[in-house]
């Protein structure tokens, strides 16, 4: 198998693990807002659905936001990877791509997942989307699971794994960023915490439920969270390793220097440097998927997928 071809299917299993965990954790974004406006019904639809915009970089426009249109282009939209099904659309196309590198169970979760998504949404425009986010997390752990138990410890499991981290990263920053950065549009602390699958975790910790600024240290700087950034910047860190990459690598190097300094950070000062640590986390990540993909993905010319029929 020549270089081109093992450069294809690197970058096609680093895009399958970021585009399924970009589907799980905007599923839990969706489904965490949905529950709040239910639970407070004079919330202001508006405002809520631009902060759900805000998190994943939509822009809102000028005209009044509802619910249904936040989830016809954040849940069904198929053409924008920024959906879900946008996301578990190109997350299919990948791994189609790299068939021989990830395990044919994971194949038939993620083909099986597209396949039912259809079904779903007709469903969700009857009954609420809740059964549809529902089934989008059950498949992204499942997925996840399955590369877990199913793939050796190899290079190809651990592109998977670097993309989901380097994703996951940039979900958490993105979630804290609205809350710091823009208030007029900011999710209260509990809602972040269900956003971000952590809340049993917190009040186990803590012993009670997220309504302080101890939120944001939880989901940066927890070290056994798998969603804090820490973690993620670890495991990231780890992969690149196992990958030969040196200290000095522009890959390895942005993880790096965030994850010693995330691990060293005054507690004390952490809400003063909590915006310009977010800027700092996302640059990183975005410098690292770079550093990558001119690395590992040194071909010339974009790929195209062909389409697949039913």
């Amino acid at each position: 198998m020549n270089d081109v071809i093992l450069s294809r299917i690197a970058e096609a299993l680093t895009w399958t693990g970021r585009y399924v965990e970009r589907a799980d954790n905007t599923g839990r974004i969706l489904d965490a807002y949905l529950h709040r406006m239910l639970e407070d019904p004079w919330r202001d639809e508006n405002v809520a659905c631009r902060s759900l915009y805000a998190i994943l970089g939509v822009d809102a426009g000028g005209s009044r936001v509802d619910m249904q249109q936040v989830l016809d282009q954040l849940a069904f939209d198929a053409r924008s990877t920024c959906s879900i099904e946008g996301a578990l659309g190109a997350a299919r196309l990948n791994a189609r791509s790299a068939r021989e590198a990830v395990s044919s169970e994971m194949w038939e979760c993620l083909n099986s997942t597209w396949h039912a998504l259809a079904d779903q949404r007709l469903a969700a425009r009857r009954t609420g989307p809740y059964a549809y986010l529902e089934l989008v997390r059950r498949r992204a752990a499942l997925f996840f699971g399955l590369a877990d138990s199913t793939m050796s410890r190899d290079d190809s499991w651990r592109f998977v794994v670097l993309g989901r981290s380097l994703e996951r990263v940039d979900m958490t920053v993105r979630l804290l960023s609205v809350r710091v950065l823009d208030a007029a549009h900011a999710p209260d602390w509990p809602t972040l915490l269900s956003a971000s699958g952590a809340d049993e975790a917190y009040a186990r910790l803590y012993g009670g439920f997220g309504d302080t600024p101890r939120v944001a240290e939880f989901l940066l700087l927890d070290r056994d969270f798998p969603r804090s950034a820490l973690h993620a910047l670890t495991t990231a860190e780890e992969c690149l390793t196992a990958l030969g990459r040196p200290r000095q690598d522009p890959a390895r190097r942005p993880i790096g220097r965030m994850r010693t300094r995330l691990e060293y950070l005054d507690l004390h000062a952490l809400e003063e440097q909590l915006p310009l640590l977010l800027r700092d986390l996302q640059t990183a990540c975005m410098a690292s998927a770079e550093a990558v993909a001119e690395r590992f993905f040194p071909y010339q010319g974009p790929v195209e997928w062909a389409q697949e029929g039913a």
